[in-house]
């Protein structure tokens, strides 16, 4: 290979790299430091350049465990450019497409399906794509009820064949007098019935509510059973800015970063009086998680940043400091043995709070002390206290007391920065990869080894190629 070659395959490996970790951690969502705009023109730019350039790796992105908006954004892009696609790689890319779309939330996916609409996207293949997830649905009713104007639209641009009666409630609703599935003919009786109401899912009765003029509080108590956990929690998150009716948020089944901004969200005196519930819960929900992707680590400390920065914006509070208390947890149950260093210091972290400067070199100094074999840092990466210092600290390190890189130092970053395309580094002495939740960390502890460009593009390639393959055949 001569050295036009490598340098060509050196980019192409950082370019996919770079790619993915923004997957990981852009959301196209105001961030602290950074406007929903800024990120929506960077991560389209993103989008816009690997799959005009490495369209097969594009694809199999869809599988590299990335975040649900860059899996709809990737599908959206391949079905708007199906031309371009290589007929070699045809089938493979279309099984993709099905796989990642079954395991998508079902409201995300009709949310492209009317992205595909209004941007007249109805090529034979984006009708198919409609067509093959619809019919997959197991309860079609159900699908027409919650997502009812989603699913009418979705099968009027795929011009889809329902059946008669559900053909009949998407398209001339009010023109039957009932109908034989229950759930239809409910939401039928919901328009004149306050008492049916209370048997629909929570986001159809809710504007029903509004239109019999239920009060608030009367609703929320009795539709209570009906409410999923994600609704659980955001009606938690609205009733404590607004001091509206609380409602009980299922510990037992919460993920666990939704669960450690759930708890991040409740005041310090409850979080204290309930200490072991919320432990209890956390241990669970980090256990469920590594059941699903497991990893089993050695002596690991965490230096976990609580700078004031880590509070979030107004559309993802607390998620940094979020993501690093579930990232304690995790990697707490994952290994042999392990330390967490907040930075500013924090005792309790089950009472920690967002405060102060990022100061990431003394903990950091702290875990080479305690003899660490693993060092993760979960941080924003907007060092300040003082700047630029652990990369430098690193790198020191690196040269003088361990050129064999018997410890590795990996930095997890949960936020991006629209200015540089990725989530922000720490240096180049030291891999940054991005997450969305700390349930990300297994699969991104292992990709680390791309970061830090100890593979090469040869190997990211076959990692790629693996997950795909693991995606298509889990969803046969």
């Amino acid at each position: 290979m001569n050295e036009h070659e490598a340098r060509v395959r050196r980019v192409a490996r950082e370019d996919l790299v770079l790619f993915v970790n923004a997957c990981f951690a852009c959301t196209r969502q105001s961030e602290f430091y950074s406007d929903a705009q800024g990120q929506a023109v960077s991560i389209g730019f993103l989008h816009d350049y690997i799959r005009g350039n490495y369209r097969r790796l594009y694809a199999r992105t869809l599988a590299a465990g990335i975040n649900h908006f860059n899996q709809a954004q990737i599908v959206f892009s391949l079905l708007a450019s199906g031309r371009e696609t290589e007929a070699s790689f045809r089938e493979e890319e279309n099984a993709l497409i099905r796989a990642c779309l079954r395991q998508l939330p079902p409201q995300r996916v009709y949310r492209l399906f009317g992205r595909l609409r209004r941007e007249r996207i109805n090529n034979r293949r984006t009708r198919a794509t409609i067509r093959d997830y619809v019919q997959s649905r197991r309860d079609p009713a159900f699908d027409a009820v919650k997502y009812r104007s989603k699913l009418n639209a979705a099968a009027a641009h795929a011009h889809l064949a329902l059946g008669d009666e559900l053909s009949a409630f998407l398209f001339r609703f009010g023109e039957e007098r009932s109908y034989t599935t229950p759930l239809l003919d409910t939401f039928r009786e919901a328009h004149y019935s306050q008492r049916a109401i209370y048997r629909l899912p929570y986001t159809v009765a809710e504007g029903l509510a509004q239109k019999h003029g239920i009060p608030r509080e009367t609703f929320l108590e009795r539709i209570e059973p009906n409410l999923t956990q994600a609704e659980r929690l955001r009606l938690q998150q609205t009733a404590q800015r607004t001091k509206g009716v609380d409602v009980e948020f299922d510990l037992a089944r919460a993920p666990l970063t939704k669960l450690a901004l759930y708890l991040l969200s409740r005041p310090l005196n409850e979080r204290e009086a309930r200490r072991g519930e919320y432990v209890a819960a956390l241990n669970g929900a980090a256990r469920r998680a590594l059941q699903r992707a497991p990893a089993r680590l050695g002596k690991v400390a965490a230096i976990l940043d609580r700078s004031y920065s880590s509070s979030g914006s107004s559309v993802k509070r607390r998620r940094p400091l979020g993501v690093a208390l579930a990232a304690s947890v995790l990697l707490r149950r994952a290994a042999r043995d392990y330390r967490a260093f907040w930075t500013p210091a924090c005792d309790d972290e089950l009472l920690v709070t967002p405060r102060g400067q990022t100061n990431l070199a003394d903990p950091l100094l702290d875990a080479l002390e305690w003899g660490a074999e693993l060092i993760v840092i979960v941080s924003d990466g907007w060092e300040n206290d003082p700047p630029g210092t652990v990369a430098q600290l690193v790198a020191a390190y690196r040269r003088f007391l361990d050129p064999q890189h018997r410890v590795s130092v990996v930095h997890v970053n949960p936020v991006f920065d629209a200015d540089h395309y990725e989530p922000r580094v720490l240096g180049a002495a030291l891999p940054t990869v991005g997450v969305r939740d700390a349930e990300d960390l297994p699969t991104m502890l292992g990709f680390a080894r791309f970061v830090d460009g100890a593979a090469e593009l040869e190997e990211l390639d076959a990692y790629l190629e693996a997950r795909a393959r693991e995606l298509i055949g889990g969803d046969r």
